[in-house]
């Protein structure tokens, strides 16, 4: 299955270029494979989550209380902007994991108008324990990739997403 022509993505690629062959449909043998690769990893990467009851982006929220260190404390903007969702998509995760008792919001001491989520001790033991699975999981799942190989692929993936980054940021300024 590692060759160019044995994966359904390189099919559609060919039955275009049979089709259509005044169009280059090669773009497609990344997207096309990126967009498959996402639902296979989140099919084989969310088992553990939903084990321990979380929800989908549920985990995402408590390791990025737990990353971010003691105190464990970010605000729902903060939380926003490092998992790249909406406010609203945060509330109702915040709203699950409070009922859970893995996080608790309160009032921040220097704003009163501004509320804090923090990492209950609870949340904190179990992102140490599912993080410890999930990095296991993703080391199985590139498995077939060597060293190396992962290496540059990140590094292929970090260029894609700054140009895409950059793009948006760019296209959006012309908007305005």
């Amino acid at each position: 299955m590692s060759t160019e022509n044995s994966d359904t993505v390189a099919e559609i690629v060919v039955q275009w270029g049979r089709e259509r062959p005044d169009l280059d449909a090669s773009p497609l043998l990344v997207i096309g494979r990126m967009a498959r690769l996402t639902e296979l990893l989140d099919l084989r990467l969310r088992p553990p989550f939903a084990e321990a009851g979380l929800g989908n982006g549920d985990f995402d929220v408590i390791a990025a209380l737990r990353r971010r260190g003691q105190p464990y404390t970010l605000s729902p903007g903060q939380l926003s902007n490092a998992l790249l969702v909406t406010t609203g998509a945060i509330t109702k995760r915040l709203d699950r994991l409070q009922a859970r008792r893995l996080i608790d919001r309160h009032v921040s001491d220097r704003d009163a108008r501004a509320r804090l989520v923090h990492l209950t001790p609870e949340g904190v033991s179990l992102v140490d324990q599912l993080i410890e699975t999930h990095f296991a999981n993703e080391r199985d799942l590139l498995a077939g990739l060597s060293g190396q190989e992962r290496r540059q692929l990140g590094a292929l993936l970090g260029r894609l997403a700054l140009s895409l980054e950059d793009h948006s940021v760019t296209s959006s300024a012309l908007v305005t």
